[in-house]
């Protein structure tokens, strides 16, 4: 097989990102982008290995000598979003929409593929391409691929995100945590219906989860370290059916995101205490059901000091490397790291020129393409840097 370039793949890339952003499937609902996936790496000759928990597979490529093994990985769900973009590859399905760049992600995954399947010959090692399903939605496709050994016996396992609040030419990561775990709260208040005329023969629910919503905030800024970064939104606030009903039940949903396990545990053993308490406060009573979700997403120092190092020199003085703050969004490749020291990184992918300005999991979401070529360029130089190093122990 002819050895295609970095920038000789740019055009195929593309071309896939644009196939897969018109024909998004939502999490665990991934069949034909699967499909799609499992066809390409057939024909770039790689062994194809399906999930029997989802729509996941990966690729296998082992290199004529033996050595170490490297684990890459994207993720190929999309939101329940109507797109608004007016663009030639806009989504073709109502209510679905790659608003997040996990059609970007996989396209790069493809492209690395392809550039590793025609150089097996002078490979020494397994590169494992890891087509994700379901990220966005807990508890995530990471879990049920790692149980079936997709790690195993991995040395090191790679992830990319591209990222529009970064500018297109630059790429970041941070040693330690860098994303934040996510949970979710379900609260409801159950008090007594009434006549809105007649308030002191019933158990108000509103005025109840009212109150409660004021104190939940209260955990972070008075019973949290200051100095661990910690989030409590209250997201929804549902009760009555009418201005004159005294509403009997009231449901509160919300997220929280720390760093720490500390942090995490303090903030649900709060949230529980403070709603009985508030609930108990007006007669009412509290219902609370607690969602635990992802874990923090810490990146190996090693891995992130190869990244510091090698990113330079594979993306050239264009581009800027630089060390990321800590972010609160959640990412399920969290739990690869549990098992594998590894390196996640953002990819900048946003250019106002490109009209690539609004957040991820906004209805107008996209994205420069240009970045898939910085994040080819960076895993591969991930990915060579590690089996050098390896080779030459």
């Amino acid at each position: 097989m002819k050895q295609p370039t970095v920038e000789a793949l740019m055009n195929d890339m593309v071309k896939w990102r644009r196939h897969l952003h018109s024909h998004p499937e939502l999490s665990y609902q991934e069949k034909e982008t699967s499909s799609y996936v499992a066809a390409k790496l057939e024909g770039f000759g790689i062994e194809v290995r399906r999930s029997t928990s989802g729509y996941g597979l990966t690729g296998i490529l082992k290199g004529a000598r033996p050595g170490k093994i490297v684990v890459l990985r994207a993720d190929m769900d999309a939101l329940p979003i109507q797109e608004e973009n007016k663009v030639e590859y806009a989504s073709t399905k109502n209510g679905v929409m790659h608003a997040c760049g996990h059609d970007g992600h996989t396209a790069i995954l493809l492209g690395a593929a392809a550039y590793y399947s025609s150089r097996r010959g002078e490979l020494e090692g397994e590169i494992r391409f890891l087509f994700q399903p379901a990220e966005e939605v807990c508890p995530g496709g990471a879990v049920g691929m790692i149980a079936e050994g997709v790690l195993e016996g991995a040395d090191a396992v790679y992830g990319l995100h591209l990222w529009t609040p970064l500018p297109v030419g630059t790429v970041g990561s941070a040693p330690g945590p860098l994303m934040a775990s996510t949970d979710e709260f379900f609260i409801n208040i159950n008090g007594k219906g009434g006549h809105g005329g007649i308030p002191h023969r019933a158990v108000d629910s509103i005025v109840a989860a009212a109150a409660l919503v004021t104190q939940l905030q209260s955990i972070v800024s008075r019973s949290v370290d200051p100095l661990r970064p910690a989030v409590v939104t209250v997201g929804t606030i549902q009760g009555g059916t009418a201005q004159n009903i005294i509403a009997e039940q009231c449901r509160i949903t919300g997220t929280v995101r720390t760093f720490d396990d500390e942090s995490r545990q303090l903030i649900r053993r709060r949230i529980e205490e403070i709603a009985l308490a508030v609930a108990a406060t007006y007669g009412a009573e509290a219902k609370i059901e607690y969602m635990t979700g992802y874990p923090p997403l810490v990146n190996d120092e090693q891995e992130f000091s190869r990244f510091k190092s090698t990113a330079p020199g594979a993306l050239g003085e264009e581009v800027q490397v630089v060390t990321l703050e800590k972010l609160m969004p959640a990412e399920d490749f969290a739990y690869y790291l549990h098992h594998v020291p590894g390196c996640f990184m953002f990819v900048g992918a946003g250019n106002p020129d490109k009209d690539a300005i609004y957040p991820h999991h906004h209805s107008r979401f996209d994205f420069d393409e240009d970045a898939m070529l910085h994040g080819i360029k960076l895993l591969i130089a991930m990915t060579d840097s590690r089996l050098k190093e390896i080779t030459e122990e």
